[in-house]
C-alpha cells in the first residue's frame, strides 16, 4: 500500500506537466471569469513596447501570469496561431502602474470608495497595483488584527493587486513587539502623521515615536512613509486668527497651511534619516515623504540629506502638477488636499525638481469621501473634507500636463512603475522583463478625451474629482495583472482576481 502512494506521488510532477503542456497545445480549452481573454500563454504584439533599456518594436511573451520573453522585431509572426497575438499596433505598451499612496477606505467606510470601485477604476487607468494606505478606513491599520481585517476585506474584492502599509502611531510606536507582529502580518512597511490626520483612530505622530519605526522597520528593510507637516500658528495674518477671512476664498485655506509647515516637519525628519547611513543604529530603514508640495526650503533639505548618504526618498502628486491656486474658484472644494496646491511659481519648480530628478517619484494620494463631507453648497474650505479624488486620471493627467515639459515614456514609466516598485519591495513588478508578472497597461498617448459626463468613470464618486471637465491626452485600453486582462475598451472581468500582497 505505502510503495503505491510513493509511486502515485513520482507520478505527479509528470501529471502537472502534461496538463501545462495540454493548456499550451490547445489553449481554447483554458477558461477563467478573471480575465477577458481565454489564454494562459499568449503574446501582446506592439511597435512601442517600452522595456528599461529602449523602445522596441515586438512582442512580450506572456505564460502562467509571467512575462516568458520580450522579443523584437517580426521574427516570430508566422510562428505562431494568431488567435494567441493581441496586437496593439501603434499603441504604447508599458509596466503598469503602481499607486503607493491610495486611499480605499474598506473597510468601515466603503461609502467613500471601497475595493471593487477603487480597484476597477484603478484598472481603467492602467493602475495594475495598489498599496493602501492604513486610515480612512476603520479600523486603522495599526495591528496584527486590523490588517487581517483589512485583507479579508480585500479578498475576493479587488480588481487589481492591492498591498497594504501599516500605521505608526503613538500606541504602537514604542511597542517593538507589536510592530513586530504587523510587519511580520504583512504590511509592506508603516505610514505616519506629524500633524493629526482628521482620523480619530489615527492620531499624530513625533520625532521620537518615528526614530523608534525606523529602529524596528531596519531589520526587515522595509519603508516608513510620513505626511510631514507640522502644525504651527498663523501669526502673520490677523483675518485667520480673528475669523473674518472669507472661508470659500481658496487663498484663506492656503494660509493655513503654509509650506512652513512642510518645511519644519522634513527639518526634523532629516535630523532623523542620519541614523539610516551605512553603519548608522537604523541602517536598512528607508523614510519615504509623501505628497511632497513646497518645491523651496523643504525640498533643498531633502536634497541635502540625499547627498549625504540618508536613505530617503520622496514623491509628489499629479494635481500638485497640474493645478496652481491661482486658478482654483471660490467655493470649489473639490481642490481641498493637504499639504495644499500652491501657486504656479512653485507648481514650476516642482515640475523642474520631477525632471531633474530630485522627486523620485509620484503617487495619486487619491483620497475620496462621501460627497456630503466636500460641503459644496457652502463652499467652506476650511471646514470641507480634504482630499483629491484621482485614481482612474494619473497616467493621462501627467501625460497632458507633463508634455509642456517634453516628459518621455520612459521618465512616465520610472515614476509611475520601475521606482513605486522599489520602494513597496514588489520585485518581480514596475518593468517589463523576462520573469517580472505579466502587469501591463496598453494605452494611446495621442489620443484625447474630455472627462465629461459621458466618460465611462469608475470611481464610486465621480463628481468630487477635481478632474473632472478636463481635456486629457492619454487613453488607457487595456490592463493586464498577472497575465489576466481586466479591463479593455470599458469592460472589465467578471471577477475580481486581484492579489492581497503581503510582505
Amino acid at each position: 500500500m505505502e510503495s503505491g502512494k510513493l509511486r502515485l506521488l513520482a507520478l505527479l510532477p509528470i501529471l502537472a506537466s502534461l496538463i501545462l503542456l495540454y493548456f499550451d497545445f490547445f489553449p481554447q480549452t483554458y477558461r477563467s471569469n478573471c480575465s477577458l481573454i481565454q489564454y494562459r500563454h499568449f503574446w501582446i504584439a506592439s511597435k512601442r513596447i517600452v522595456t528599461p533599456t529602449s523602445i522596441i518594436s515586438g512582442a512580450v511573451e506572456v505564460r502562467g501570469g509571467k512575462i516568458k520573453s520580450v522579443v523584437e522585431g517580426d521574427g516570430w509572426r508566422g510562428k505562431l496561431p494568431s488567435s494567441q497575438v493581441i496586437d496593439y499596433g501603434e499603441a504604447v505598451v508599458i509596466p503598469g502602474l503602481i499607486d503607493v499612496h491610495a486611499h480605499l477606505d474598506d473597510p468601515g467606510r466603503s461609502e467613500w470608495e471601497g475595493f471593487p470601485s477603487g480597484t476597477r477604476a484603478a484598472a481603467a487607468g492602467g493602475i495594475t497595483t495598489l498599496i493602501d494606505m492604513p486610515l480612512n478606513s476603520y479600523p486603522s491599520t495599526v495591528s496584527e488584527e486590523t490588517l487581517k481585517l483589512k485583507t479579508k476585506a480585500a479578498k475576493g474584492r479587488i480588481f487589481v493587486d492591492v498591498g497594504f502599509w501599516g500605521g505608526l502611531v503613538p500606541e504602537n510606536a514604542f511597542n517593538a513587539t507589536a510592530l513586530d507582529r504587523l510587519l511580520q502580518a504583512g504590511a509592506l512597511g508603516l505610514k505616519s502623521f506629524m500633524c493629526p490626520s482628521g482620523i480619530n483612530d489615527f492620531p499624530m505622530t513625533n520625532s521620537s515615536h518615528i526614530k523608534q519605526g525606523l529602529s524596528v522597520l531596519a531589520k526587515y528593510k522595509r519603508p516608513l512613509l510620513v505626511h510631514a507637516e507640522i502644525q504651527q500658528e498663523a501669526k502673520d495674518d490677523l483675518e485667520i486668527q480673528e475669523n473674518t477671512a472669507d472661508p470659500r476664498s481658496y487663498s484663506t485655506y492656503l494660509k493655513t497651511r503654509p509650506a512652513s509647515w512642510e518645511e519644519a516637519a522634513i527639518r526634523e525628519l532629516v535630523t532623523l534619516t542620519k541614523d539610516t547611513r551605512a553603519g548608522g543604529l537604523a541602517e536598512g530603514a528607508h523614510l519615504h515623504i509623501v505628497h511632497l508640495a513646497d518645491s523651496g526650503s523643504s525640498l533643498q533639505l531633502i536634497k541635502e540629506a540625499k547627498s549625504s548618504g540618508d536613505s530617503i526618498t520622496v514623491e509628489t502628486c499629479p494635481h500638485y502638477l497640474a493645478f496652481s491656486a491661482e486658478q482654483i474658484p471660490d467655493g470649489d472644494t473639490r481642490f481641498k488636499c493637504s499639504p495644499p496646491i500652491r501657486d504656479a511659481d512653485n507648481k514650476e519648480k516642482l515640475w523642474s525638481a520631477l525632471l531633474g530628478g530630485d522627486i523620485d517619484m509620484l503617487s495619486s494620494d487619491h483620497s475620496p469621501s462621501v460627497p456630503e463631507l466636500k460641503l459644496f453648497g457652502e463652499g467652506d474650505f476650511l471646514r470641507a473634507w480634504g482630499g483629491i479624488s484621482s485614481l482612474q486620471f494619473v497616467l493621462p493627467v501627467t501625460w497632458s500636463y507633463g508634455l509642456k515639459y517634453g516628459i518621455s515614456l520612459n521618465q512616465l514609466v520610472s515614476w509611475w512603475s520601475e521606482k513605486p516598485a522599489k520602494l513597496a519591495g514588489q520585485d518581480l513588478k514596475g518593468a517589463i522583463v523576462t520573469g517580472n508578472y505579466a502587469d501591463i497597461a496598453v494605452w494611446e498617448p495621442e489620443v484625447e478625451f474630455q472627462l465629461d459626463d459621458n466618460h465611462p468613470v469608475y470611481l464610486k464618486h465621480r463628481n468630487i474629482s477635481a478632474y473632472m471637465g478636463s481635456k486629457l491626452r492619454g487613453k488607457v485600453l487595456a490592463t493586464f495583472v498577472r497575465g489576466n486582462l481586466v479591463y479593455q475598451d470599458g469592460k472589465h472581468a467578471p471577477v475580481a482576481c486581484g492579489v492581497p500582497i503581503l510582505a
